[in-house]
């Protein structure tokens, strides 16, 4: 099943249980994918879709501090309940010792030996890493993996 697939079968699941809530975070997701789609006259497939759930996620997580910053503790309530339900269509997180263990093929794939050939292992990891891991972690990694190379 695509995940696109799954995320329409847990919707009509939530509307015949009648969680509302979960229902209607879903349908933000399904219309952000169907936005997607018609912007760019395509069919997304699941890489694509965690790439929006990707940027939804962000959004929410930026809105809850700055509810929670301002004092409105419902609304931050309610942003961490459409992360929760975001978040179960993510593909599992990778782990620290999985992001160095990619990050080092990258580097002897590449042949990169200088903290300017950063850009390089960045795009071999991009596509493979997107989604199972946090970019963030895989740019110190590969910062760290440069710069003992012999800089």
């Amino acid at each position: 099943m695509s995940l696109k697939e799954r995320i329409n079968e847990e919707m009509k699941a939530a509307m015949r249980n009648g969680e509302t809530a979960k229902r209607d975070a879903i349908r933000l997701l399904n219309a952000a994918i169907k936005q997607q789609e018609v912007d760019g006259r395509v069919t997304l497939g699941d890489a694509d879709i965690v790439a929006v759930i990707e940027k939804m996620l962000k959004q929410r997580r930026d809105s809850i501090s700055q509810y929670e910053a301002a004092g409105r503790q419902e609304l931050a309530d309610a942003e961490k309940f459409e992360v929760q339900v975001l978040s179960q269509y993510m593909p599992a997180r990778m782990s620290a010792e999985a992001i160095a263990v990619a990050v080092q093929a990258a580097v002897v794939e590449t042949g990169a030996s200088r903290a300017s050939d950063m850009g390089k292992v960045m795009a071999v990891l991009k596509p493979k890493l997107a989604g199972k891991a946090d970019m963030g972690e895989v740019s110190r990694q590969v910062r760290a993996a440069l710069s003992g190379a012999g800089v």
